[in-house]
């Protein structure tokens, strides 16, 4: 494995960290519908389930009604994980960018920029897979009954 676990995530499950732009989201809306896949998946912190890249996207596909978004599931700390910023300001730490995403306060858009020093295959998902409902598991069977003698 190089670090990354593909998955498709239930949307109630991620946490953002970033506010996004309201007309970067429509744009991509209509791009998304337009070329019916989403080619680049998010980017996810395995535990916290933040949101590292893939904020617009994300905010696109849920307000489509997706029901599941595809990601790439890290380990936050791994050194191949880069943390940077866009533009100048203070240092951002990885610790901050998890708990700005719990408080409920998210960093305003584009301020955090994560870099992979690793790469990672194509995994492009039909769009109208990640619209479709989630089956409901399915019920295990009661065991059979034996006939009584």
């Amino acid at each position: 494995m190089n670090g990354a676990e593909f998955g498709l995530l239930e949307p109630a499950r991620l946490v953002e960290h970033e506010e996004v732009e309201d007309g970067a989201v429509r744009v991509l809306i209509e791009r998304l519908r337009a070329d019916a896949v989403v080619r680049d998946p998010i980017w996810v912190a395995r535990g916290s389930w933040v949101v590292l890249n893939g904020h617009h996207r994300f905010r696109a596909l849920v307000t489509m009604g997706a029901h599941r978004i595809p990601a790439w599931i890290f380990d936050y700390d791994d050194p191949r994980i880069l943390l940077e910023r866009w533009s100048p300001g203070p240092p951002l730490t990885k610790a901050g960018v998890v708990a700005r995403a719990r408080s409920g306060v998210p960093y305003p858009p584009k301020t955090t920029k994560h870099v992979l020093k690793m790469e990672l295959p194509d995994r492009p998902t039909p769009l109208a897979e990640l619209l479709a409902p989630v089956p409901p598991p399915a019920a295990s069977a009661p065991p059979a009954r034996r006939a009584q003698r």
